[in-house]
């Protein structure tokens, strides 16, 4: 090995260890939560505003969630890679939620309303990892620790982070699912990085393998039964993209099978109401999918609350134009009308909305 390899190694070693330093000094160290801070078990009555992002670097300001503050939505769902961990030394990765919590921005978030969350890659803990993933259940663990998930609850005992919620009142129902698209996922078919013959984009094709899961066999009973509970909006939260165009990115559409069974799920129980939010792809849009016996599908993708993405895919299913910028989603629900309006929304990093399209509840209804 040369001089120039020796310097190359010793600067790597240099900056493992102190990173590894500083993940142990922060192994035991609680989330600090204001006093006071709301928690989602304990929203009651109906919920009109709902606000989501994904995609915060926790090394990174966040004067984004200022924004999401002043819009004084209910809740605020997070999306994934809330932090942007990628290791497989939990001390570290303890160390940067440690640092997200103790953000300015973020105490004030989360002392402004109650969060929802699930998560993606990287605060999952690898980049694009799936069920291989050899520190899924220790992570789990420190991810419900960090959103404060209340002992004993069916989140906590079973493999995985899907859950659900429900806020009610004046005879409406508003359900909130939360997907893993993470723990139980079989790997994607990787498109070749050199050589080779590549007629797909990016890094990923569709994978027509029927045996291949995204959401795992527990997880797709639970959520044909939570499909089946009266509700009259249902927003599913998903960490990648469900209605858009296939880019090569990580999505549903890398596993085409379990984005057709989902929808055969949705004309099986006849759900009513269903909007998607996603996240992953640091640019923001909105999908609308079309597919024969559904209503339309929309799929609200926020990203980044920190990040950028240098080049946007394009995307036929897409409505309006796409956000470059730093932006969160919100979806208002008008409660007042006999047909209720839900207001789909992209706002930017000045609190400017770029896209917002309102759909009437009479048009989300099963055929």
């Amino acid at each position: 090995m040369n001089l120039r390899g020796l310097l190359l190694v010793s600067l790597v070693f240099t900056a493992l260890m102190t990173a590894g330093s500083r993940g142990q000094d922060a192994a035991d160290k609680p989330f600090p939560v204001p006093e006071g801070a709301p928690l989602i078990e304990n929203t009651r009555g109906l919920i009109s505003r709902i606000a989501f992002g994904s995609c915060g670097n926790q090394n990174k300001s966040q004067p984004i969630l200022k924004h999401v503050i002043e819009q004084k939505p209910d809740v605020f769902c997070y999306l994934g890679d809330n932090i942007y961990g990628d290791s497989r030394t939990l001390a570290v990765l303890r160390a940067k939620y440690l640092k997200l919590a103790e953000k300015s921005e973020f105490q004030a978030l989360r002392s402004a309303m109650p969060l929802i969350a699930t998560w993606d890659d990287h605060d999952y803990g690898e980049n694009d990892s799936g069920k291989e993933y050899v520190l899924r259940e220790e992570s789990k663990r420190m991810f419900l620790e960090f959103f404060r998930e209340p002992e004993g609850t069916q989140r906590r005992k079973r493999p995985g982070i899907y859950t659900s919620y429900v806020f009610a009142g004046n005879e409406r129902r508003v359900q909130i699912i939360v997907l893993d698209t993470r723990s139980f996922r079989d790997q994607l078919a990787k498109n070749p990085r050199f050589g080779g013959e590549k007629s797909w984009k990016n890094d990923y094709h569709p994978d027509p393998n029927p045996e291949k899961t995204l959401l795992g066999k527990a997880q797709w009973e639970w959520l044909e039964a939570e499909f089946k509970q009266p509700a009259d909006v249902r927003v599913i939260a998903s960490s990648i993209q469900f209605a858009h165009e296939y880019n090569g990115y990580e999505s549903w559409t890398n596993l085409p099978g379990e984005q057709a069974k989902l929808l055969d799920v949705l004309r099986r129980t006849k759900a009513n109401g269903v909007v998607f939010i996603s996240g992953d792809v640091h640019w923001g849009e909105l999908s609308i999918l079309n597919r024969d016996g559904l209503y339309p599908l929309y799929d609200v993708t926020s990203s980044g609350l920190t990040e950028t993405w240098p080049s946007i895919e394009p995307n036929r299913n897409r409505f309006g134009d796409a956000v470059r910028e730093n932006n969160f989603g919100l979806i208002e629900i008008d409660w007042e009308p006999m047909d209720p309006a839900l207001s789909l929304q992209l706002i930017d990093i000045k609190g400017t909305i770029r896209v917002k399209k309102v759909v009437k509840l009479s048009e989300l209804q099963a055929k």
